[in-house]
């Protein structure tokens, strides 16, 4: 079932959203977190990699699609991960870098938070960004997200230091309570986190 917001729909990917991750995971200055652009078959890898997650778990990285345009903008989702020797629920978010500076990726990430405390009775999110990646952790702290620790990741041959931001199920209550309802998506500055 797609998940939606005011301007966007969260779905899983198929074989068709091939041109849209190549648009994202192919160019080079979107990926500079990722250590560069990924080849056709890294950007084959990781669509198998969501297909598998739908699969295994009924959730992982989705398709954001503007409802305006019915385009392919960005990717978002839950996904398990291994963050300094736990396995948690992570919100993940990379968007094509034409569609930046909308607050896409604020939207689209505050849907998933919330779905993953709503629908998986998530206890804590977290997300996961590499200590250079300043757009990343602006996105981590709109959702509510604190960070937790500092670790490294190696991947693609490089150690990458990475903060562990994550937001507990009791502090988005509070907001949630604080608000009068659930933390609603909001048109905000942001970048292609």
């Amino acid at each position: 079932m797609p998940l939606t917001t005011d301007r966007l729909i969260l779905r899983e990917m198929t074989e068709a959203d091939l041109p849209g991750l190549r648009a994202i995971m192919q160019d080079a200055e979107t990926m500079t977190a990722y250590e560069g652009a990924y080849s056709e078959a890294e950007t084959v890898a990781w669509l198998d990699w969501q297909l598998a997650n739908y699969r295994e778990y009924g959730f992982g990285l989705w398709a954001v699609v503007l409802k305006e345009t019915d385009t392919m903008i960005g990717q978002c989702g839950i996904t398990w991960q291994d963050i300094d020797g736990h396995r948690v629920l992570e919100v993940g978010y990379l968007f094509n870098r034409a569609f930046w500076h909308h607050g896409y990726a604020i939207e689209a990430a505050r849907a998933c938070r919330d779905w993953a405390f709503t629908q998986l009775g998530a206890c804590e999110v977290f997300a996961q960004v590499r200590d250079t990646n300043i757009a990343s952790m602006n996105v981590a702290i709109r959702m509510g997200m604190t960070i937790r620790s500092r670790f490294t990741k190696h991947f693609r041959g490089v150690d990458m230091p990475h903060f562990a931001f994550a937001i507990t199920r009791e502090a988005w209550m509070l907001s949630t309570h604080n608000t009068g309802a659930w933390p609603r998506s909001t048109v905000e500055e942001d970048s292609g986190a």
